[in-house]
């Protein structure tokens, strides 16, 4: 989170920090893009405690769920502007509001590891992983149909 905030800061781009808040929204993120059932979770380690657990965007690295990835992703979300973004993420509990969505461009997110990224009603997602060969990731919520 800490390159973003240098970016945000660098383009002057207004953001607010809250604290200890991703928590929350990482289970909000996980009821609105994530429609499967325990066992289909376990099955692709959202719930595990072994292996590579508990990462939100398996939900796309498994296929479970219909999304633009590279440059597709990073398109769409150039193309989805909102008044405000929240971004948060796994390896912190701080959330970001930020203002001027605009001026953001995927470019920022290069350095980020395991980010989430939604409008203020969650209808959209772009996603950051940590691993560079998957993502990042866009999905609509109304794009709910799941990859078989």
């Amino acid at each position: 989170m800490h390159t973003l905030i240098e970016q945000l800061t660098k383009h002057r781009i207004a953001f607010a920090h809250y604290d200890y808040y991703a928590p929350a929204f990482l289970k909000c993120w996980e009821n609105k893009f994530v429609p499967l059932t325990a066992e289909e979770k376990e099955e692709i380690f959202l719930l595990s405690d072994r292996y590579s657990c508990g990462y939100l965007w398996h939900v796309f690295s498994y296929e479970r769920r219909q999304h633009e990835k590279g440059t597709a992703a990073n398109e769409a979300f150039t193309e989805h502007l909102a008044s405000a973004y929240y971004v948060f993420g796994h390896h912190s509990d701080d959330v970001l509001i930020i203002n001027q969505p605009a001026k953001l461009t995927a470019a920022m997110f290069a350095e980020c590891e395991d980010i989430y990224v939604v409008d203020k009603v969650f209808t959209w997602s772009y996603v950051v992983t940590h691993e560079r060969s998957l993502g990042p990731y866009f999905s609509h919520y109304k794009s709910n149909a799941l990859h078989p």
